[in-house]
């Protein structure tokens, strides 16, 4: 049986009362708290190994500098990434999406290029491409939701050609809980040489994640949103990319 006290007893923040109650957090697809081993660990870190990282040959900065390296190869064993260094770690997801948008986008999208988004999008992953579209005279482009609130993928065919650069989704949407077929946004993207995009910061921290059987060209998630600290997210791009 799931025993809701165990996993609460893993949270010091929920001993807190709230009004005379103790606390009950619904907001976790905002940021989630931390577990009780997470708090130990940056303690741990601080305590133990705080040095600078890639910077130094003393025995902390080397010591950091494996820590650093070993989680890298955690989260890229974690979404099945076939190596290491392919995930780039930003602050959290929304600094992913503009590091993609400010990087490759400034290459790759041209005037009359076409952005395909849809209106599930968190704003992190519409303003980077309103702005770069203004900067190049590109064009977005929604894919429309039935009422259902699911996408109207009856309706890709027509709206991915020849002049899409990126397709650009989230998986799981922070407002509707809708996954939406990404894998098949993919598909249907590489047909016409254009990229895939996926916002993971809501579906990495709940579903398996695997990022060669997605074939996605850029993944975005955040630690925050899966029990990590504030602070820290990872960016998987297709070594074809780099």
């Amino acid at each position: 049986m799931f025993n809701v006290e165990k996993i609460r007893d893993d949270f010091p923040i929920l001993s807190k009362n709230v009004y005379g109650n103790p606390l009950v957090y619904l907001d976790n697809a905002a940021t989630s708290q931390k577990p009780r081993q997470v708090i130990d660990a940056l303690v741990d870190y601080y305590e133990n190994y705080n040095a600078n990282v890639h910077r130094g040959v003393h025995t902390l900065s080397m010591e950091a500098t494996d820590k650093f390296e070993e989680a890298r190869e955690k989260v890229a064993t974690f979404i099945n990434s076939e190596s290491s260094d392919l995930v780039v770690w930003t602050r959290n997801a929304s600094e992913g999406l503009n590091l993609i948008a400010y990087s490759w986008g400034e290459d790759n999208v041209h005037e009359g290029d076409e952005i395909l988004l849809t209106p599930m999008e968190h704003h992190s992953n519409l303003v980077p491409w309103q702005e770069l579209a203004r900067r190049k005279n590109a064009v977005i482009k929604f894919i429309p939701m039935r009422e259902n609130g699911t996408l109207d993928m009856d309706k890709v065919d027509d709206l991915i050609t020849e002049r899409t650069v990126l397709v650009s989704a989230v998986h799981m949407s922070n407002a509707l809980g809708t996954i939406n077929s990404v894998r098949e946004l993919g598909k249907k993207a590489h047909q016409q040489g254009a990229k895939i995009l996926i916002d993971g910061a809501q579906s990495v921290p709940h579903m398996p994640t695997n990022v060669q059987e997605l074939d996605c060209d850029f993944l975005v998630f955040s630690g925050h949103k899966m029990l990590g600290p504030t602070g820290i997210g990872a960016l998987y791009v297709k070594r074809d990319i780099l």
